[in-house]
Parts: C-alpha cells; sequence; structure tokens
C-alpha cells in the first residue's frame, strides 16, 4: 500500500540542514556581510551629498549667508531623494541588495548537491520534490533576514536616520517586503539550477545579473533621475518596490507607486516564481 505523505513532509528538517552549512560556519556571514557594509561605511559616508550642494553654493564673494546654504541643500535633497540624508537613502538600499545577494546564491545548493550525490539520496526518499526546493527556498529567506537586520543595526550606528514616528508594524512591513522579494529571486534562481550541473554556470549567471539589478533600481539613486530608456526597467525590478516600501516606512519617505501596489507587486512575484519552481520541479529535478 502506498504511503501518501503531507506536501510540507520533511521541509523543516531539509531547512534546518541547509542553515547548518551555514551557521555552523560564522566565516561565511562575516564574509557575505563585508560588501554592504563596505558599501555603507566608504561609499555611503563618504559621498556626502549636502556637503556637496552646500560647497558648490558657497561661492567666494557672495557671502550667501550659512542659514540659507543649508536650506537650499536640504530642499535639493528632499526634492531628489525625499530625504535631506542621502546616507539614509542608501543604507536603506543596502538591506534589498544583502537580500538579493543571498538569494541569487540559493541555486548553488541544488548544484552541489547533485554534484555530491547529496541530491540523488533526497530523490529516492518520500519527501515530494516541492519539499527540497522550498527548503532551499526557506534558508535563504532566513538568511538574507538575518544578515538584512545585522546591516541595518550597523546603518543605525554608521548614523541612519529612522522616521520618528516609526513602529513595530513598520518594522515587520519592512521585514514582509524583504520576505517576499527573497522567495521570488530564490525559487527563480533554483528553478534556474533544477539540471545544473555546473557551479561555474551558475556563477555567470549570478554575475550577469547582480549588478543589472542593483543599479537598475532605486537602490542608489530615485528613479527620476534615470535616462529614459532605463526607467521602465526599474519599474519590473522587484527591488524598486521593497526600496519603496522600506524607505517609506523606515524613513518617512512618500511612496512611488504607493505601499499597497508595492506590497501587491512583491506578493505577485512570490507567488509565481516559487509556484514554477515547485511545479518544474516535478519534471526536471533530477540526480544527474
Amino acid at each position: 500500500m502506498a504511503v501518501r505523505l503531507h506536501p510540507l513532509h520533511g521541509l523543516w528538517a531539509l531547512t534546518d540542514r541547509e542553515l547548518k552549512k551555514w551557521y555552523k560556519t560564522p566565516i561565511v556571514l562575516i564574509i557575505s556581510l563585508i560588501q554592504p557594509v563596505v558599501w555603507l561605511a566608504f561609499f555611503g559616508k563618504s559621498m556626502n551629498l549636502g556637503s556637496m550642494f552646500i560647497s558648490g553654493l558657497n561661492i567666494p564673494g557672495l557671502n550667501i549667508p550659512k542659514e540659507v546654504i543649508d536650506e537650499i541643500a536640504a530642499q535639493v535633497l528632499k526634492a531628489t531623494f525625499g530625504t535631506t540624508d542621502y546616507f539614509s537613502f542608501l543604507a536603506v538600499g543596502m538591506l534589498s541588495f544583502i537580500t538579493l545577494f543571498t538569494s541569487l546564491q540559493s541555486g548553488m545548493s541544488i548544484v552541489w548537491d547533485r554534484r555530491l550525490g547529496v541530491l540523488g539520496k533526497l530523490l529516492t526518499t518520500p519527501v515530494p520534490r516541492g519539499s527540497i526546493i522550498m527548503a532551499k527556498v526557506f534558508n535563504s529567506v532566513i538568511r538574507s533576514l538575518v544578515q538584512s537586520t545585522i546591516v541595518l543595526l550597523i546603518a543605525i550606528l554608521l548614523g541612519l536616520s529612522l522616521n520618528p514616528g516609526i513602529n513595530a508594524l513598520d518594522i515587520l512591513g519592512v521585514y514582509a517586503a524583504l520576505t517576499l522579494m527573497s522567495i521570488g529571486f530564490s525559487s527563480l534562481f533554483v528553478t534556474l539550477a533544477l539540471r545544473s550541473t555546473s557551479w561555474e554556470s551558475q556563477m555567470a549567471i549570478m554575475n550577469l545579473l547582480n549588478m543589472p539589478l542593483m543599479f537598475a533600481s532605486n537602490a542608489f539613486y530615485p528613479i527620476k533621475s534615470m535616462p529614459w530608456w532605463l526607467k521602465p526597467i526599474a519599474y519590473i525590478n522587484p527591488l524598486t518596490y521593497v526600496n519603496n516600501i522600506n524607505r517609506a516606512l523606515l524613513l518617512g519617505v512618500t511612496p512611488t507607486p504607493g505601499l499597497a501596489l508595492s506590497f501587491a507587486y512583491l506578493v505577485v512575484f512570490a507567488v509565481v516564481f516559487s509556484a514554477m519552481g515547485i511545479v518544474l520541479s516535478w519534471r526536471y529535478l533530477t540526480e544527474g
């Protein structure tokens, strides 16, 4: 008599197996945090746009009062970035950066499991193939949220100016947005690795998409500052909607598009790609 298992059977066991590779080797966590921290500490703090505007307005001989110069600089920054503090604008964008970077690596686990023979053993067990896929995804989500939390705390220590009216619901909204984005991208890259046996090809895909996804979003600068041909790409990029939500909730920046539309876009993104990963795993997830 065939035994019918619940679709979630073994899901946590497989997720915990993936997480052990990470939390039992802290050096992996430290290395993964280096790049966003470098962006925050060096690029974010050195690129003091407020001082640049002030220096540009402080023309010798005009004797413009310092209060006037400061006010003009603040208005220019506010009109451009929605906040007078570019470091805070960039720091919130780093939360999506670390989430994206971790999600891009999710497909590598499938490749290594296949090469080491682990995947073949898993496929002989009663565990549903969808659970194998979603374990990889949930591992990526948990890692992303932990790393994002660390980056956020470092940003606060470096001078991130949070919205004075921030509350617990705002923080939950930030984590919800990061979770949805991580589910979508992790599912996408696990799906791309379903038949792959080469880690080189996965690395090539990661390197191909990493920077374009970051710079074709509002992580570093607002969409209105982009050339006309880049704006449509930015508006279909999930990072744009995550940054909209996070800046609205953490900094009080008015989101464009609004919060409801941004969350709806991320929900569709996460559902479509996770469903695609599970469905394709029934046919294409093999040991070789």
